[in-house]
Parts: C-alpha cells; structure tokens; sequence
C-alpha cells in the first residue's frame, strides 16, 4: 500500500509539474487532437548568416529589400517599359561576364523564335554531342533579348557546354502560353541535329517553371523528353498555396511578398487564364516519365516551398530528383553574382547532374 501511495504521489507530482511549465515543456500532439489554427510569431531580427556563407555572398543576402517589390503594374505594356528600363543596367554588366566566363554570345531566329547562342571558349570533350536549352527568369515579364541571357553565360562558362536561349516572347507582344510555345518551337528545331536524350532544359524562378512546363507540354505532344532538367526556384504555384510564401515572406529580399510584383506579373502574363492550370503552376501536372531534375533554392527563398513541393511531387511518380539548399539565400541569389564562390557551386553541381544523365 505504502508503495502504490508513492507512485500516486509521484505521479500527481509529475501531472503538476507539467501544468505549471505550460509552453515550455511541450507535449507532442496528435493529429487528431488539433486544429488548423494559424501562429502568431513573435517580430523578431535575422542575423547575416556567416558559416557556410562567403563574403560575397554575405553582401547579396544583407542586401535592402528589393525597392520594387510591391509595384503592381497592370498590363502588359507597363511591365515592358519596366522591363526595358531594368534592362539598361543588366546588359552594361554583360560584357564583362562574357569575358571573365570565356564565353561568346550570338544572337539568330530558329523556326521564327528569336534566340541567343551562349558558346564557351572550350566546350568539354563530354559535351560535344549535347546542348542545353535555357528558360529565363523574370516572372514572365522581365529579362527581354540579351538581359535574359546571364545564367544561360554562367551555365555556359562554368559548365563547358553550349547554351541556346529562346528570347520567348513576353507581354505586350504576347501572353500565355506564347513562351511555352515559342520553347517547343526551339527544342523540337534542337532534336533534328541533337537527340533528346543529350538535350538539357534549365531556368530559374519564372524560367524553372517554364523547364517543368516544357516538359509536360513535350508529354502532351508526345515529344521525347530531355534527358535531364534544372529547375531553380520554380515558380510552380502561382495560386500562392506553400507554406515558405509566408514563412519567408519579409524576409525574402528579392520577392519580399506573395503578393508582390512577381504575382501581379504572373496575372497579367495568364490574362484571366485558371492560374491553378498545369502550364502555370507546374506542380499541379502529371510529372510520371519526367526526366531525371535538379532543383536549387536557399533556406529564405520565398518559393522554397513551391521547389520542395515539385521535389516531392517527382519522388511521387518515381523521378530522380536532387533537391540542392542554400544557406540563407533568397529567391535565385544563387546565380546573381559569377563572382562569388556559391555560383560556381550551384552551376558546377548542375553540371555535374546534367553529365550523370545525358547521353554521351
């Protein structure tokens, strides 16, 4: 009896303690036994982060929040003088990337699509029978003729590999789904001298949502599928559904908000058009027979949840997917500076990825 009362004691004890640490001492809930309820969190201050993370790097993501991330332009024709003014800036920088990547640039029309032909100085002995297709960025809207072109130089330098680039076109000249079609156009002229099995397709944030588009609308086709595809930062929901679009938001400095310019952007590019469609939001297509895809984002990118979404979703239909993070940076920091040791990284790891699985 003596012995049962300790263990009663012990146990009202043990039950008192637990009430009066509350919060502090948290008891794993089950599912059943909570709501949905959102959280409040607590205004708080991020530090730079410094382990892992270069100088250069360091620089890039203590940045100021991009000073346009709230404009909310309305039509096509706002975007473009937006998009023609940012241009300005970007393309005085191209010269010199060109020449500390070793990497030359030519500008042709292939089946009545405009495109750039990134070329390095020394194409590896490997990628002699491959090229790469590349999709730029710029939320549909942004990065018109040469400006769209800095990955496709950094893939081409860092990679040793030759880079065609669709300049798709964008709003006013024309809206959903022109870039899709105007990159079919460009990767089914590819195939007639390249097979599908040595073509790599690549982006980032509007352009990795263009690569997964790509490839589902080859599928709707009934095209052959590239041999492998890069998909940075994709921007593969479009209806704002992730949870990093509030986790990171504020705290992203490039996109700052899932509400920002980017999504006003994408609205107007859809023009009225079901943005849940999978031509749009990728991550809602069938992405059974995908080829092998590497995905690149960082741990404040706004669209981490929309990358880790698409990463499951290729597990999912048994895809091989490599999902690559990077410490502290924001949406596709990754590729703004060739200078900074992360770029080489990132580019060098989708290199690699794209000389596992293409065809020799």
């Amino acid at each position: 009896m003596i012995e049962r009362s300790k263990r009663r004691n012990s146990r009202r004890a043990f039950l008192f303690l637990l009430a009066a640490l509350g919060p502090a001492m948290p008891i794993a809930a089950r599912a059943d036994e909570t709501s949905a309820a959102p959280r409040r969190v607590p205004a708080k201050i991020l530090q730079v982060p410094t382990a892992d993370v270069s100088p250069g790097m360091q620089k890039i993501i203590a940045a100021p929040l991009n000073p346009a991330w709230n404009d909310q332009f309305s039509t096509g024709k706002e975007w473009r003088a937006f998009a023609d003014h940012q241009a300005i800036k970007i393309n005085a920088g191209i010269p010199g990337m060109l020449q500390r990547l070793g990497v030359t640039m030519d500008h042709s029309v292939i089946d009545g699509v405009r495109v750039y032909t990134l070329t390095p100085n020394e194409i590896a002995p490997e990628n002699r029978n491959r090229v790469l297709l590349h999709e730029h960025g710029g939320c549909y809207v942004l990065f018109p003729g040469e400006t769209g072109a800095t990955e496709a130089i950094m893939m081409a330098g860092f990679g040793h590999i030759k880079v065609v680039m669709p300049d798709y076109r964008m709003p006013p000249e024309a809206y959903f789904p022109a870039p899709i079609d105007d990159s079919i156009a460009v990767y089914k002229a590819l195939m007639k001298t390249t097979p599908a099995a040595n073509i790599g397709v690549f982006g980032t944030s509007a352009g990795g949502a263009l690569t997964l588009e790509l490839a589902l609308r080859a599928k709707q086709l009934g095209l052959p599928l590239p041999g492998a595809l890069g998909a940075g930062t994709p921007m593969s929901d479009a209806t704002m559904v992730g949870d990093s679009f509030y986790a990171n938001k504020l705290v992203d400095n490039v996109l700052v908000s899932p509400t920002g310019f980017c999504q006003a952007a994408t609205v107007v590019y859809a023009k009225g058009h079901d943005l849940k469609d999978p031509l749009i939001s990728p991550v809602y297509g069938d992405m059974h027979g995908f080829p092998p895809t590497i995905l690149t984002t960082g741990t404040r990118d706004l669209l981490l949840s929309n990358t880790v979404r698409v990463h499951r979703a290729l597990h999912r239909a048994g895809v091989e997917a490599d999902l690559e993070v990077y410490e502290g940076e924001s949406h596709a920091q990754y590729q703004f500076d060739d200078r900074v040791p992360e770029t080489k990284e990132a580019f060098t790891e989708i290199q690699a990825f794209f000389d596992k699985h293409l065809g020799k």
